[in-house]
């Protein structure tokens, strides 16, 4: 439910706050000169939660049919709605509607589970998708080696303390329906799995893809690392901006991605076995205010400016020298995917940042998606959406495998600020 806000007041310009993190809501002016007249956002969740898909009331078709990651859908050739947020026996999901989707029971794509982690095929999720004409389908996939599960591979038994990360790219050819992956990882460490490593380490939960001046862009959270893992470059722990070029003459070649990395788009990460012995390098810049991973990053249509949403607990880092006051979504406004403006919370929940003890549910995974879309994958925005999210039950002070795919109507307002 969406926390009540009784301290904001109205002031001269229509809108305040009686808390100054919110850059008194005017979230883009934020980022450029008080002079300017900008673009603010305020953005309410309105009406009951919907529900997409519930396995409770039969819509899975197996125990692996859990909501597990942020939802990315297309438009296909056949006119009807295809998207992926479900497990890592990936299924494609399907409707006339985003609110209609239901699984389809083949699987499109599964890891192999291989004990090598340089083979990168392990366990996989279809993380991000986009396409040009809705028959062939470029992706990423959040591919976890969990090296707990393969004996001698980590001297630890838990998930976490074993857990290697990568992003790599995969192609369809067909609507969705079957995957293959690259050879080239888009995003991996510069070094290999280690038995010893004892934390999650890698590149994870891409954003959807979206597309600007002729190239596709996503925001890939990392781990980071110290200079002596990375081969003398020591890369912070956050979220950084990935390009490649279009793809509109055909398939997208492999191992193309680049992150900013402060100047340009130099930093590489094709990991330490990539074919030909490229290792890449440099360290990507990890842009503020994001925390960690980013649900989705959509185009508002009027304005011609960029909203990212994602969940952070209270207390995670926000813009330098600030910090998230509230567990919760939130929202921040960019003009060029670089420079991000502070925060503003647009719906007040626990997550999977949050101890789940105490908590009935945990709110993860979340997207803004406009089914009045002019894109075909979803990437454009008007004021009037859904905000899409995963919702967990918990026990005790343990998540469960009770999920579900809810939505809530959301109302987006805008105004102009000097």
């Amino acid at each position: 439910m969406m926390a009540e806000r009784p301290e904001l007041k109205r002031n001269g310009t229509g809108f305040a706050s009686g808390k100054p993190w919110l850059c008194a809501l005017f979230v883009l002016a934020c980022a450029v000169p008080a002079q300017a007249a900008e673009t603010g956002f305020v953005a309410v969740p309105v009406g009951p939660e919907i529900t997409i898909f519930d396995p409770g009331r039969g819509d899975a078709c197996d125990g692996h049919d859990v909501p597990d990651m942020p939802l990315r859908a297309f438009r296909g050739v056949d006119g009807r709605v295809h998207a992926f947020a479900l497990h890592y026996e990936n299924r494609r999901l399907s409707g006339a509607s985003i609110l209609t989707l239901r699984p389809e029971c083949a699987v499109v794509y599964r890891g192999a589970g291989n004990p090598d982690p340089a083979a990168h095929d392990d366990r996989a999720w279809l993380a991000a998708t986009w396409t040009g004409d809705g028959r062939v389908i470029h992706g990423l996939i959040h591919h976890e080696f969990q090296a707990h599960r393969h004996p001698g591979r980590c001297r630890f038994t838990e998930y976490l303390p074993c857990w290697w990360n990568s992003i790599l790219p995969a192609l369809s050819t067909d609507g969705g329906r079957r995957f293959r992956k690259g050879a080239v990882p888009v995003a991996a460490t510069p070094f290999g799995q280690e038995q010893d490593q004892g934390r999650h380490r890698g590149f994870f939960n891409p954003s959807n893809i979206i597309g600007r001046d002729g190239h596709l862009f996503a925001l890939i959270a990392t781990t980071g690392w110290d200079a002596a893992a990375g081969r003398g470059v020591a890369q912070p722990a956050g979220a950084c901006l990935f390009r490649t070029r279009r793809p509109d003459a055909g398939p997208l070649e492999t191992g193309v991605w680049a992150a900013f990395d402060g100047a340009g788009f130099g930093a590489r990460f094709p990991g330490p076995d990539a074919p030909g012995g490229d290792a890449g390098g440099g360290a990507c810049r990890v842009l503020p205010p994001f925390p960690a991973p980013v649900g989705a990053i959509v185009r508002h249509r009027e304005s011609g400016a960029y909203l990212a949403i994602y969940q952070a607990a209270a207390g995670m880092p926000a813009l330098p020298g600030e910090r998230h006051p509230d567990s919760g979504f939130y929202l921040a406004a960019s003009r060029d995917l670089l420079v991000w403006s502070a925060p503003v919370l647009v719906l007040e929940t626990k997550s999977y940042y949050d101890s789940p003890c105490g908590a009935a549910v945990l709110r993860n995974y979340p997207v803004l998606i406009d089914e009045a879309a002019e894109s075909r994958n979803f990437e454009d925005i008007g004021d009037a959406a859904l905000l899409v999210f995963a919702e967990t039950r918990a026990s005790g002070c343990m998540p469960t495998a009770d999920r579900r795919l809810l939505a809530r109507r959301i109302r987006i307002s805008t105004f102009l600020r000097q």
